[in-house]
């Protein structure tokens, strides 16, 4: 009997699936369609195909990981568990009244997104704590009992619980759920101190309401496939990937849904960090293009970038503010409905855009032939040349390209004056300009920028669009690993089991309290290392943690913080100020030079235990340069000038280390196909990846 590990990744349009052996690389991929109204189904078929595939048995597989947009699309879609928020007397609206921010301010019909719980479901009770949790007013057992008979007339099936300054001290939000859980034993509750304890109640409730709204979903999807994988003859532990990067157990998961809201992207982080570290790149764009989204992340140092709040189902595309506030550790991406699946379509002032609706799996692209007419980036990419009809996803799935003629000519090309082909070039075009445009945005709001950096690029999608994009940020690198078609699920593959914990201290560094502090890191740390410790791999986990630790600060008086790095080691006075040096550089960094004088307070902290990975192996000596021999041509029409050519096509599988070629090509393999632009030369590393180098000239 093997040991291996297999993957799974839900996405939008497809379901990715990956497996290796304990240790080795990812020894066989399968893409199959993904089923909305049962994701569990697509799940086990793909299940089947994979371990065919690859020669397995159910019994061969001892660990499986899982990534799902399920939870981010429960929320987007507003298919979540009816809610019911029980919040501080006085309190009610503060899900509506937000932060009063406005995320555009000069528009005066501004739309924001309704909060997930309506208003006559969010209800109060009399109680009240201080700002260190002292109790002012006794939560008042009376009333809480009271709600019960609402609740049931309702029809509540999920309960989020979130008291003022209850993450300072949860007492009275324990013990509203202790009288409610008596009556109510089969609804789950949601305490807003265990899902988000820091400061700020809008975020805080905003997290609480939303992991409340998915739960029951969650519970009763997991439930199932785990049954189902059973009934398979997988008696392997399921592990579900969470948003900051990390794996857990279906036990925490199933507690805590909303941290699994980037689950997939954060495994394609994963995947672009690993290749980042194995090929010794230090700068780095991850570039996850997928059928329903792409998602762009910035890795320096082989770590991608990191945050803890983030914005799901936004009204505004790309603005900050104009979504629901999810106070959970992320992999900091931007995620565009930009994907092969998203639809295509003329505005009210005549120009083409793209998404964000997606045509997702069911119908699909118009070329799919399952029912889909209005045209989307596949059919566009099918009309320009770009792919072969014939062996779409391995030759699984055929593609039907008087179809997607059709699609783009009633949809864009009748109302432009334009011809498919044209209307083809202006959706691509328009897609590769919105994901550039994007990026380009995130390194500003970063305070980084593209100088020097090599793009990673995958998902179905990544290698077709990276060339272009890459000229678009002026980006002369690209790179194109092995398994790209489903770089997520091989990501999940290589994720740690890790777990974050945040909570608040508010501390001043001018009378700091390193005793209180030391205290709050060793309990952070002992309860992240508790669910680390559960998620034992079959309860024999003995490999040695990693620990990050992470203090969020702010001159005094400002409103948003910025992470620091804290000493591994327990502080002390002298500790002070090296970290107080580090935020004065930080600080410099973004925003150009410090505040002398000025104090600086401390607000939250993040403690990180996570397996060790192990170092990449040596990597292998350069091959000898050998020219590459063309399989075919077909022709294609190049975005940047218009013009259709005839462009050399490569079978990626016969493309040996040290083979080179010279655009305009493309190299073909079952799960996607690198486009080789004209002024673009492409080479075979030692890893077997596909090295794209512009022509500086």
């Amino acid at each position: 009997m093997q040991s291996a590990r297999l993957a799974v990744d839900i996405g939008g349009t497809f379901t990715d699936l990956a497996v290796a052996l304990e240790g080795g690389a990812a020894r066989a991929t399968v893409k199959v369609l993904t089923t909305p109204e049962a994701p569990e189904r697509g799940v086990i078929d793909g299940v089947r195909a994979i371990l065919r595939s690859a020669g397995l048995h159910p019994s061969d597989i001892a660990l499986i990981v899982h990534g799902t947009t399920l939870a981010t699309n429960a929320i987007i879609e507003r298919k979540g568990a009816r809610t019911a928020l029980i919040t501080t007397e006085g309190f009610r609206d503060v899900l509506a009244l937000r932060n009063e921010s406005r995320y555009d301010q000069y528009d005066l019909n501004l739309r924001l997104p309704e909060p997930l719980v309506p208003r006559h479901l969010r209800l109060t009770v009399p109680e009240r704590l201080d700002n260190e949790g002292r109790v002012l007013r006794p939560l008042d057992d009376a009333a809480v009992r009271a709600l019960v008979p609402v609740l049931r007339r309702e029809q509540v099936t999920s309960i989020a619980i979130g008291f003022l300054h209850g993450f300072v001290n949860p007492v009275h939000e324990r013990r509203a759920r202790d009288i409610l859980a008596a009556e109510l034993p089969a609804v789950p509750i949601t305490l807003a101190a265990e899902v988000s304890p820091e400061m700020r109640e809008w975020e805080r409730f905003s997290t609480a309401a939303a992991n409340a709204y998915v739960q029951p979903l969650m519970a009763r999807y997991l439930t199932r496939l785990a049954h189902d994988l059973a009934t398979e003859g997988l008696a392997a532990p399921l592990f579900l990937m969470l948003s900051g990067g990390g794996l857990t157990t279906v036990e925490t998961a199933c507690r805590f849904p909303i941290r699994l809201v980037e689950s997939g992207p954060a495994g394609g982080a994963i995947f672009a960090a690993g290749i980042a570290q194995q090929c010794d790149l230090d700068r780095v764009l991850s570039f996850d293009m997928g059928g329903t989204t792409a998602k762009i992340c910035l890795i320096d140092d082989h770590r991608p970038q990191t945050a803890r709040s983030f914005e799901v189902a936004r009204i505004g595309r790309f603005r900050k503010g104009s979504g629901l506030p999810l106070r959970i550790p992320v992999i900091e991406m931007v995620e565009i409905g930009a994907g092969g699946g998203s639809i295509a379509h003329v505005d009210a002032l005549s120009r083409i855009a793209v998404g964000p609706e997606s045509a997702s799996a069911d119908p699909g692209p118009a070329c799919y032939g399952r029912g889909g007419t209005h045209p989307t980036v596949t059919d566009a990419n099918l009309l320009l040349g770009r792919y072969d009809p014939r062996h779409f996803a391995g030759g699984r799935l055929a593609l039907d390209a008087p179809a997607a003629q059709v699609a783009l000519a009633a949809d864009i090309g009748s109302r432009l004056g334009l011809t498919p082909e044209m209307a083809a070039l202006g959706v691509v075009e328009m897609v590769d300009e919105t994901m550039a445009n994007a990026a380009r945005v995130h390194a500003i709001e970063s305070g980084k920028s593209y100088d020097g950096r090599t793009l990673i690029a995958f998902g179905g999608g990544g290698p077709v669009h990276a060339y272009r994009v890459a000229e678009k940020l002026g980006i002369a690198r690209v790179l194109i690993p092995a398994g790209a078609g489903v770089g997520s699920a091989i990501g999940f593959l290589r994720a740690p089991v890790g777990y974050e914990v945040v909570r608040s201290l508010y501390q001043r560094f001018s009378s700091l309290d390193i005793a209180a502090v030391n205290a709050l890191l060793d309990d952070m740390a002992a309860e992240a290392e508790g669910v680390v410790r559960k998620g034992s791999f079959g309860g024999s986990f003995s490999a040695p943690l990693r620990h990050a630790r992470l203090a969020y600060m702010r001159y005094v008086g400002q409103g948003h913080e910025i992470a620091v790095t804290l000493p591994p080691h327990r502080l002390t006075q002298d500790d002070v100020a090296a970290i107080r040096a580090a935020y004065d550089a930080e600080y410099t960094r973004f925003y150009d030079r410090p505040v002398p004088g000025s104090d600086v307070e401390i607000l939250s902290y993040a403690v990180t235990a996570a397996t060790v990975a192990p170092d990449p192996p040596s990597p292998p000596p350069a091959p000898a340069a050998h020219p590459a021999s063309a399989a075919g041509s077909q022709t294609v029409r190049d975005t940047a000038d218009g013009e259709a050519a005839a462009w050399a096509v490569f079978r990626r599988d016969a493309l040996t280390p040290g083979a080179t070629l010279h655009g305009p090509a493309i190299i073909a393999e079952d799960e996607t196909s690198t486009l080789v632009g004209p002024s673009w030369s492409a080479r075979i590393d030692a890893h077997g990846y596909i090295a794209l180098q512009r022509d500086e000239t």
